[in-house]
């Protein structure tokens, strides 16, 4: 029995009935039912379960890792599958060892494209997205040979690696990310995309919506229903950023500032001055609203490929100070200490330091303390017990040494930790507090 998929495709997302009755003739996916009402369409499909295989084991790659880190906040666990979408599509994963299993659905479909006559590029997309034209491995030796804390931590956790995201939807959710935890940003990044992106559909009764761009976010009342809706002060930086981009900045300006020699973006070899053109990106950065140094390294990290970048906020800090000895003499965190951290990592760590300070931010979050604690080993108790012998009416007394497996849980299901992570937010502790969040800008 193939499993039922309920698509809603409105007139706003472009799709017309034509499109609808296309689709249908499509050889993955039959229509079961099709109904009508409010200038939308509901069709129930049946498709296949087309599984793909994108060979990547668990070394290069641990999506469980890397898709709760703190990078990327769109991505939702349904049983053993994440899911988001990415460019027009809905995309389904599953890891085992040795490779990452992958599934694009289509909801749209307009009249003059034959998907079946277009080369499917979600591997293409996957690949890109995940960052797979950097060996990992090497990196994390590399890191290794030169730094015992990372070598001590990194066996634990092996293919934590950066994504590459949209730039424009990596500076809004870390416009979003200032002085918050990863449960509320995806929380407010959710909102966005269902209140001003475009609806993708339904899969069950789940919706999925693209990330809105620069210019669904420009209008008057923008500002006032994102306060409406949780955001705070940052709903007018969210809004003053979208009329910049969108309005002020020349097209494809977000773009410009990527790194040319990034594998992601070519990695074409380039006469500028590297060190000088991530400085000129980073500087770019911070003439927008809500975007401090924290956040342009973020993005310049996380959607521009600057690998050297190092995102600094008062929880990286902590482990410069804890496991580095770093400006112990400082009692406050500013610019410059900013600055020498940063430099710090980048001389200890090469041109992929930010790579190398994501394993160890994600090494420390709460989250991820069972793990780091015991990976995949049986700890072992022992046990003394005296026992009392009775024998011809003589009592005797002995010891009885016996070893004990301790079952101890590794695995943390995200929506769980994220729930527990809420929950200490609320506690007056404040290294609680810090141990989790994505904080200031």
């Amino acid at each position: 029995m193939l499993p039922l998929e309920s698509w809603t495709l409105g007139e706003s997302s472009g799709i017309t009935q034509g499109a609808i009755w296309q689709y249908s003739c499509l050889s993955r996916a039959n229509i079961t039912s099709l109904n009508r009402s409010a200038n939308s369409y509901t069709m129930t499909v049946k498709v296949p379960q087309m599984w793909h295989k994108l060979p990547v084991n668990l070394t290069e790659l641990c999506i469980d890792t890397t898709l709760r880190c703190g990078q990327s906040f769109r991505w939702r666990k349904f049983g053993d599958e994440w899911r988001c979408t990415l460019h027009g599509r809905i995309l389904s994963l599953r890891q085992d060892p040795e490779c990452v299993r992958y599934k694009a659905t289509w909801p749209t479909h307009r009249p003059e494209v034959n998907k079946q006559c277009q080369a499917d590029d979600t591997e293409a997309l996957l690949r890109h997205y995940f960052n797979l034209d950097v060996d990992l491995g090497s990196l994390y030796k590399q890191w290794s040979d030169v730094d015992p804390n990372f070598r001590k931590k990194a066996p634990t956790f092996t293919g934590v690696r950066i994504l590459n995201q949209d730039a424009w939807e990596a500076l809004v959710a870390f416009i979003c990310s200032s002085n918050n935890n990863i449960s509320r940003i995806s929380q407010m990044v959710h909102k966005l995309c269902i209140h001003y992106g475009p609806l993708l559909g339904h899969i069950d009764t789940e919706a999925f919506h693209d990330f809105p761009e620069p210019a669904a976010l420009t209008g008057k009342g923008v500002e006032a229903h994102l306060r409406e809706l949780g955001f705070g002060y940052r709903a007018k930086y969210i809004a003053d950023t979208a009329r910049m981009v969108a309005h002020d900045k020349p097209s494809g300006w977000l773009e410009s500032l990527r790194n040319p020699e990034s594998p992601a973006f070519g990695g074409a070899s380039s006469d500028q001055d590297l060190q000088a053109a991530y400085k000129q990106a980073h500087d770019e950065l911070l003439t927008l609203k809500g975007v401090g140094p924290k956040v342009a390294d973020c993005v310049c990290l996380m959607g521009l490929g600057w690998g050297e970048s190092v995102p600094v906020d008062t929880h990286v800090w902590q482990i410069a100070q804890r496991d580095y000895k770093f400006g112990k003499k400082s009692k406050t965190f500013n610019k410059v200490m900013y600055d020498a951290v940063g430099d710090h990592f980048r001389v200890l760590w090469g041109k992929y330091a930010g790579w190398a300070h994501s394993v160890l931010f994600t090494a420390d979050l709460k989250q991820f303390a069972e793990q780091a604690a015991v990976k995949g080993e049986d700890a072992t108790a022992v046990q003394v017990k005296e026992e009392t012998i009775e024998s011809n009416g003589v009592t005797t007394k002995r010891k009885r040494v016996t070893t004990v497996k301790a079952e101890v849980k590794t695995e943390v299901k995200v929506e769980d930790a994220e729930d527990a992570e809420g929950l200490a937010l609320a506690l007056p502790i404040k290294r609680r507090r810090t141990r989790q969040t994505r904080s200031g800008g």
